[in-house]
């Protein structure tokens, strides 16, 4: 399968280098020709995975993931100079999958390219998706080929990160759980991984949880990793 990359980024020599790049390994790539036309292009395109900036003429790339979203679950990944973690946690909550920052090496790219279309598209993709694979803790109860989370009648759906990481919490609930464990868990290519973008996705599981004011069940252990617990241990 030749895969359909579309990369919004406006500075044209990063993405003639991107462009040229990912085409040596096969994928078709397209970059943006008209930054006032980003959703119609890309509705004409139909990638199957978008390499987003932030820093963009008429809107930033925060807006325009979320616009992305009202008509598209394709993966994201963000590519940026803004490098804080609150960039990267509002890039995240924007519905990006991931977060490179800039400089960065294509190579690094590409390994995550890869890893991404592997989990959406690929073999991975299908293992997931043969059977319901459904975990409890207490009251908390994670669907993860429907990527829910239920809770006393309620539901609140996860992005597949979100739903890869309570899996592995949930599975070894009151142990704690190392980051490298977790980076495992979540990318396929744990060499290639920022760390902050592990911190990122558990920023944004606590998140979910405090809407049932269960964010006590997911601690933080310095220096070591974390853990999931029930609401009695808490």
């Amino acid at each position: 399968m030749k895969y359909q990359v579309y990369v919004i980024e406006d500075e044209k020599k990063i993405a003639e280098s991107i462009q040229n790049y990912l085409q040596q390994y096969g994928y078709q790539v397209q970059t943006v020709q008209d930054f006032t036309q980003v959703i119609e292009e890309f509705k004409q395109f139909q990638p199957h995975l978008v390499i987003l900036d932030v820093n963009l003429p008429y809107q930033d790339g925060f807006y325009l993931c979320r616009r992305l979203r009202e008509i598209s679950a394709v993966p994201i990944l963000f590519l940026s100079a803004r490098s804080s973690e609150m960039e990267q946690v509002m890039g995240m909550e924007s519905g990006g999958d991931d977060y490179i920052t800039k400089p960065f090496h294509l190579e690094i790219l590409l390994a995550k390219v890869k890893a991404t279309l592997r989990r959406t598209y690929g073999e991975y993709a299908k293992e997931e998706n043969q059977s319901e694979i459904m975990i409890n803790v207490g009251e908390l109860s994670l669907h993860l080929s429907k990527m829910e989370l239920h809770y006393q009648n309620q539901v609140q759906s996860l992005t597949k990160n979100e739903a890869k990481l309570l899996h592995r919490l949930m599975e070894r609930a009151g142990k704690v759980v190392s980051r490298e464990d977790l980076l495992e868990a979540l990318w396929d290519e744990v060499d290639f991984v920022d760390d902050n973008t592990l911190t990122v996705n558990v920023t944004r599981v606590r998140k979910k949880l405090s809407e049932w004011n269960l964010d006590k069940m997911l601690q933080t252990k310095r220096g070591v990793g974390y853990c999931l617990v029930t609401m009695d241990q808490a």
